[in-house]
């Protein structure tokens, strides 16, 4: 077969070719500046961009053969076969990075002052330890957190569970004067309706 790639919509494309396109999928407006398939710059307008990987997955190896001239066939399948396994590392690695944030993140709010108040305020609690049954350990810290200079707040919710049951604990604290002060602790059992009460008196 005659090669015509590079010839716009005129040019044949092979039939091993015409199939879904993974780096176009995961790279798109990437892989389309490197393939001369512009139309993948769609992916920065609004609403466009929810469809257009699948659009490029689905159509990016005949707009790729059309619009850049390439040696073979088998020259485009190695390159595509390239753009696969970089957009594969990408996408790893952004997941890789995200968990890493998060877990960080979540290290750094069970540092703070205000979680730790709270999880005194836990371990205290007779009510509390009888329920979730001892010892109590806590799970990934999640919420909003802000502290600047003698000031701050915190709205957190914390995964908790001991040997009887599990639960969240509810956190709401506020930092005046640079010490941290719960205003309402609360934690919900599961299978339970009513919380329980844990904020100071």
């Amino acid at each position: 077969m005659e090669n015509t790639s590079g010839q716009g919509k005129l040019a044949a494309v092979p039939a091993e070719i015409d199939r879904w396109n993974w780096g176009a999928f995961l790279l798109n407006w990437i892989w389309g500046i490197g393939n001369n398939t512009y139309i993948a710059l769609l992916m920065f307008v609004p609403l466009v961009n929810i469809i257009m990987p699948f659009v490029l997955g689905a159509k990016g190896s005949v707009w790729a053969w059309r619009n850049k001239r390439w040696e073979s066939v088998e020259q485009f399948k190695r390159i595509q076969k390239k753009w696969a396994i970089w957009g594969i590392i990408v996408i790893v690695f952004f997941i890789c990075f995200f968990v890493a944030v998060f877990f960080f993140v979540s290290s750094a709010l069970k540092s703070s002052d205000a979680y730790q108040l709270a999880y005194s305020r836990l371990e205290q609690s007779q009510e509390a330890v009888s329920v979730l049954g001892a010892p109590i350990t806590t799970g990934m810290v999640q919420g909003n957190f802000q502290s600047s200079g003698p000031t701050g707040t915190a709205q957190l919710t914390v995964p908790v569970e001991g040997t009887k049951a599990k639960g969240m604990l509810y956190i709401d604290a506020t930092k005046d004067m640079g010490a941290w002060r719960i205003n309402r602790l609360e934690l919900e059992i599961e299978g339970r309706e009513a919380r329980i009460d844990l904020s100071p008196k």
